[in-house]
This record gives C-alpha cells, structure tokens and sequence, in this order.
C-alpha cells in the first residue's frame, strides 16, 4: 500500500512512546478507533466546512472515549492539522513496526490471477523459509503482470513476474539490433 510519509513518521512516534511506556497494546486498541476516523462518513463530517470545529473536536472525543490519553491528543493534533483522513495508514504503519519488533513480516504478493489456498501457503511457507521467520501475506491481483508473482517485503522487492521477463527479453533483443 503506498502510504502518506506523515502517517508513517506519526506511527513511528506513536510507537516509540508506547514502547517505552510498554504500552503497545492500548496504543494498538486506540489507534484502531481513531482508524474509524477514516471512513467516508467521518472524513465528509470532519472535512465539512459548514460543521464548526467544536462539533468536530465533540465527535472525535465521543469516537476516542477511553483510549489511551495520548492517542486522544494524537487525533485532537490530526484533526487540528486537517489529516484524520491518514489515521488507519497510522495504525497499519504501527502494526507493522510491532509485528518487526516481534519478528513478523509482512508481505504483499501480487499475481495476475487470484492464488489458491494451497498456492498462498506455498508462497508463505516459502517467505517464512527466506525470512526465518512468520509472514503475513497480504495477497492482491494486477492482471497487468501477465503471469508470476511479484513479492514486497518492506524495502524488499522480488519480481518474477512474466511482464518484467518480457521486458527485459525486449531490452536484451533491442541491444542485440546494434
């Protein structure tokens, strides 16, 4: 997922604090609620000029009511800075830095055609084998990629996609041409 660079510098701040508070857990659970900020509905509310900002900032205290302290000032300071509309990439950035720090990895693997089961635990099995550890793979489709599968692990990119052999079959056949 390509993901707003702030959203991912908040994350990392959140998660800094929660580690050092140990309390990645409740930051976790509020991150998740702030997340609903996100959804359409919320973001037309928040987004709404005609809605004055004490009725937004009475929204977003009803929607984080019993969250952690600091992730209520982390939606007030989104709010405040018009960006509520980046809080679930906020918490999915923050899931992955605790899942790094538990040894998880996650993994985007496109293909041009949905995987089956047996295939998308194939593919784990074999991610979990050059990790040396547990994956998350996120499965997606590009019929564009014509065949293959290209995998994304953090700045990782393995692409064994037949739309990439072409292309360098193509290159490979142009420099022969001279």
């Amino acid at each position: 997922m390509i993901r707003d660079v702030a959203a991912k510098r908040y994350a990392e701040a959140a998660y800094l604090i929660a580690r050092q508070d140990g309390t990645e857990a409740a930051w976790l659970d509020g991150l998740t609620a702030l997340a609903a900020l996100s959804s359409e509905e919320a973001q037309a509310f928040l987004q709404d000029s005609r809605v004055s900002p004490q009725r937004k900032a009475e929204m977003l205290e009803t929607a984080l009511k019993g969250v952690d302290p600091l992730v209520l000032n982390l939606g007030r300071l989104l709010l405040r800075r018009k960006k509520t509309g980046i809080a679930a990439q906020i918490k999915e950035a923050f899931q992955e830095l605790v899942d790094q720090a538990s040894g998880i990895t996650h993994a985007t693997v496109t293909s041009a055609l949905p995987l089956s089961q047996d295939e998308l635990k194939a593919v784990t099995d074999k991610l979990t084998q050059m990790t040396g550890g547990p994956v998350i793979v996120e499965p997606r489709v590009d019929e564009s990629i014509l065949g293959g599968l290209i995998v994304k692990m953090g700045d990782r990119l393995i692409d064994g996609s037949a739309r990439s052999r072409l292309q360098a079959l193509k290159q490979e056949l142009a420099g022969a041409r001279r």
